[in-house]
């Protein structure tokens, strides 16, 4: 009987093993069978399709909202139109891309009060691309922008309109946009009754304001500007604007510590164009007010043109000659900027730079990137600069043709000298040989 019983208990106890298994066994493929399930796409909350609208191509999200019903009403929600690039070309004369007519159309009449970060880029320079950015504009009447670029990719487009036309369009956004914060127009023919405009309805909100190569605007337009929007922090124009009371009126108690000041100083013909000068009180009490600000200066001017310039110390940080520089300026930069950060020369005379490399390594204490492109230079000078400056040289380029081989190095031997001092690999730049 024992015996019996003990089968049938061993009888009872694998047929409860076998049932727990076989329930096991369709536990895992009622599973699997939940995983392989096509999710409803159609049915997805909009919250969800929006974050992924959000990483699209206008193009591939125009087509996505074909999809549904659903997901078309997500298309068109606010939130994806906050932010947009207008495109603007000739189809007939040109093959980059456009904005299609139809879409800017739509976003005229169902999204324009949603839009809040707009650029426009004429992408060619055809007048007709220029007044059709100036036609959208004089439309967003309902908008409140918050940033608005203009970009012209091809000059003149924006100055090839009547001023008349510009101005009467730009001007509809400063009335209706009482939060712009960043303006960009360089290279438009905006004038001083339009900044007025602007600083009457945005002055509390006013941050960044870029206008180089704005001809129309006068040193009291800028003024206007600077002595109402006391928020403003970054300013690019071109240095006949800059004066001695705008570097005040940006210093004064009332006006936040500025960030980031870009000055170009262009010259279109040689010996025709009179630069002024700023005087050393007004860029001491501007660095004063604004000790971190980084000042960028470009300069594009003929040899002859340079004397009102580093005649005395001048707080740039970053400093660019787009035309070939001579000696004698490039040593005043030595002695009149020691706040420099960034130089950049693309060419000098025929005479090697070394005293003046040497007087810029010691005397330029932060100094941390210099490009000297084609400027002829000894190859123990240059390694003499570079021992001066040591590891702080995160970037450092010269053309390999420039640099003089002398009686202590060779171009072979150069590499490796100047990698021991910096601290990484480092080669000359080389000229293309197709």
């Amino acid at each position: 009987m024992k015996r019996g019983r003990k089968t049938n208990e061993a009888n009872s106890s694998s047929s409860e093993d076998t049932a727990e298994k076989e329930c096991k066994r369709h536990k895992v493929v009622e599973k699997k069978t939940t995983v392989v399930q096509s999710p409803d796409w159609a049915n997805l909350l909009q919250d969800i399709i929006l974050q992924v609208f959000q990483y699209l191509p206008l193009l591939d999200r125009a087509h996505a909202s074909q999809v549904c019903r659903n997901w078309n009403q997500v298309f068109h929600m606010p939130d994806l139109w906050r932010c947009f690039e207008f495109e603007l070309n000739q189809p007939a004369t040109s093959n980059l891309r456009t904005t299609h007519p139809e879409l800017i159309k739509q976003i005229i009449k169902r999204h324009s009060n949603h839009l809040q970060y707009v650029s426009f880029k004429v992408v060619d320079s055809s007048k007709e691309s220029a007044e059709a950015a100036c036609d959208i504009l004089s439309q967003l009447v309902n908008c409140s922008l918050k940033t608005l670029g203009l970009i012209s990719t091809a000059r003149p487009s924006f100055m090839d309109l009547p001023k008349s036309h510009f101005i009467s369009a730009l001007t509809v956004v400063f009335v209706n946009s009482k939060s712009l914060s960043s303006l960009k127009i360089d290279d438009t023919p905006v004038d001083d009754p339009s900044l007025k405009v602007l600083v009457a309805n945005n002055s509390d909100t006013l941050k960044l304001l870029k206008m180089s190569s704005c001809p129309h605007v006068s040193p009291a337009g800028i003024l206007c500007v600077a002595d109402q929007c006391h928020g403003l922090r970054e300013l690019a124009l071109n240095y006949h604007l800059l004066s001695d009371e705008l570097l005040l009126a940006l210093s004064s108690e009332k006006h936040v510590r500025l960030e980031h000041l870009r000055i170009d100083v262009v010259s279109e013909n040689p010996g025709q164009t009179q630069f002024h000068t700023i005087q050393k009180s007004s860029w001491d009490a501007f660095i004063k007010h604004s000790p971190k600000v980084n000042l960028v200066m470009y300069f594009f001017l003929y040899e002859e043109e340079f004397d009102p310039f580093f005649r005395y110390e001048i707080p740039v940080t970053h400093l660019y000659f787009g035309r070939s520089v001579s000696k004698d300026v490039l040593g005043r930069v030595g002695m009149t900027c020691p706040r420099l950060v960034e130089l950049v020369v693309c060419a000098n005379g025929l005479r090697p730079l070394d005293e003046e490399l040497i007087c810029i390594a010691e005397r330029c204490k932060y100094l941390s990137a210099v490009g000297l492109g084609e400027c002829e230079v000894s190859c123990s000078a240059f390694v003499e600069f570079v021992k001066m400056c040591g590891g702080r040289l995160s970037q450092l380029s010269i053309m390999e043709e420039v640099l003089i081989p002398d009686q202590k190095y060779s171009l072979e031997q150069i590499h490796w000298e100047v990698s021991k001092h910096l601290g990484r690999v480092w080669f000359p730049d080389m000229m293309p040989t197709w």
